[in-house]
């Protein structure tokens, strides 16, 4: 069966995005450590990169390793929308769910306005290429999501951002993961891999 995996940058204070949606508030460090960092990313999931900025970050015919498939609430694709781009992910199937949105925003994104947990079960399930469903946030669908996470892969900003949206925000539900691996970088980030207890 397929994961779905929660892929997310985080500051120390467990924000996914400032109160208005920002997110260029984490440090990168200087430009060799951000390099480095970014080049280490990129190599195990250049997928997670928008379409739009893969030939820059040098992935641009790079095959899909981990995902082949992203599901995203409106919050987290406004931005695209926002700069024009309604296909953000072209190399994945795309799924925005959103009660707001119009179906037909682009035809390479499927607008799902209904339960996001019968999506995901149904995309589980779904015989294919073995690769797994890339939670990429927010907040809110992360909270209706958390009986299904899988594993989660966050990278730990040395920033505190006081005020935001949440990793996941939903009803009190703890539950517990145990730390696969931990990669600290010069550059202060810190990548953690989580799997479901």
């Amino acid at each position: 069966m397929r994961k779905l995996v929660y892929y997310i940058g985080i500051s120390l204070d467990g924000r996914i995005a400032g109160p208005g949606g920002e997110f260029d508030f984490y440090p990168q460090g200087d430009p060799q450590q951000a390099a480095a960092y970014s080049a280490w990313v990129n190599a195990l999931y250049p997928e997670t990169i928008p379409t739009a900025f893969r030939a820059a970050a040098g992935v641009a015919d790079a095959p899909n390793r981990r995902f082949d498939t992203v599901v995203m609430g409106r919050g987290t694709y406004r931005p695209a929308l926002d700069n024009g781009i309604t296909s953000p992910y072209a190399h994945l199937r795309q799924y925005v769910v959103s009660s707001t949105l119009k179906p037909d925003t682009d035809p390479a994104v499927t607008v799902v306005p209904g339960d996001p947990l019968a999506l995901v079960r149904e995309l589980k399930n779904e015989a294919g290429t073995g690769l797994d469903i890339w939670l990429c946030g927010g907040g809110r669908l992360a909270g209706t999501l958390l009986p299904e996470i899988d594993e989660l892969l966050i990278k730990t900003y040395p920033v505190i951002a006081g005020t935001g949206v949440a990793m996941v925000d939903g009803s009190f539900d703890p539950t517990a993961f145990d730390v696969a691996e931990r990669t600290a970088f010069p550059n202060g980030v810190t990548f953690t891999r989580l799997t479901r207890r």
